[in-house]
């Protein structure tokens, strides 16, 4: 069995790497500044959060309010799109100022044709049928479904959204689970399950599933990942980790090749 989001990167080399609601030590998180310094740093694919603004808009942010990353205050489900674009996504840097809360849309925008994207489902709204057929509807507007994978540590909001679209791939995060759960593409667990289950990867790999652990702050356990051969790894930092894995500049040099355009 071979997945979707496998598909999409077969000429890369695993560890595939995952940049963590962008590289968010460089730049704020969840904005284009962030995706784009990913992008830079020779990630794999991008990482964000997604919530539905009060207007149907699909907005990249991790909080359900604007509270903490934003200098204005509310929850996003009450906020209409334009309200939402009045904030500056800065985190408090000043240099940043000017940053926004992206749409999906934003994000598609500026995605390499050979990048993935990974969108984790942050309420229950995505237990909609509804919401999650409108989800679905927007990546294939976007042109990015077949290589995005949905993923959240509610197995509910997979499921709603697997029941509107069985071919998009799914990835379950969990903090406890030691041993690989099926159903899904992608299994996240706490990178600590590795260690209390060192045949976890194996399993999955017998069932044809993708192990990304838990652990966004990797560097330091590299060599256990790729012992355990690990399908991919999530990082605050993706340049240090794409560095860690010497890695850096023949990722730049394959992505000029394969998309000059990039």
């Amino acid at each position: 069995m071979t997945t979707k989001s496998e598909l999409t990167l077969t000429w890369r080399h695993k560890p595939y790497v995952l940049a963590h609601r962008g590289n968010k030590v460089v730049c704020p998180e969840n904005t284009l500044a962030a995706f784009k310094r990913a992008l830079d740093d020779g990630a794999d694919i991008l990482e964000t959060d997604i919530h539905q603004t009060a207007d149907g808009v699909f907005v990249c942010i991790h909080d359900p309010t604007v509270d903490r990353t934003t200098n204005g205050s509310g929850a996003i489900a009450d906020m209409r799109l334009d309200e939402i674009k009045r904030l500056s996504a800065s985190c408090g840097r000043r240099e940043f100022e000017s940053e926004q809360i992206p749409t999906l849309g934003d994000v598609a925008e500026i995605l390499p044709n050979d990048i993935g994207l990974a969108l984790e489902l942050k309420d229950d709204r995505f237990l909609q049928p509804e919401v999650a057929r409108q989800l679905v509807d927007e990546l294939d507007k976007l042109g990015v479904r077949n290589r995005t994978i949905v993923i959240s540590f509610s197995f509910p909001r997979l499921q709603a959204l697997r029941s509107v679209a069985r071919d998009t791939p799914i990835g379950r995060i969990t903090v406890f689970d030691v041993w690989p759960h099926s159903g899904a593409e992608l299994l996240g667990s706490l990178w600590p399950m590795l260690l209390l289950n060192p045949f976890f990867v194996w399993i999955a790999h017998r069932r044809g599933q993708l192990v990304c652990p838990l652990d966004p702050e990797p560097d330091s356990r590299l060599l256990l990942y790729r012992a355990l051969h690990c399908d991919a790894l999530l990082t605050n930092d993706s340049g240090e980790t794409c560095r860690a894995l010497c890695r850096t500049g023949w990722k730049q040099e394959m992505r000029r090749e394969t998309n000059p355009i990039a």
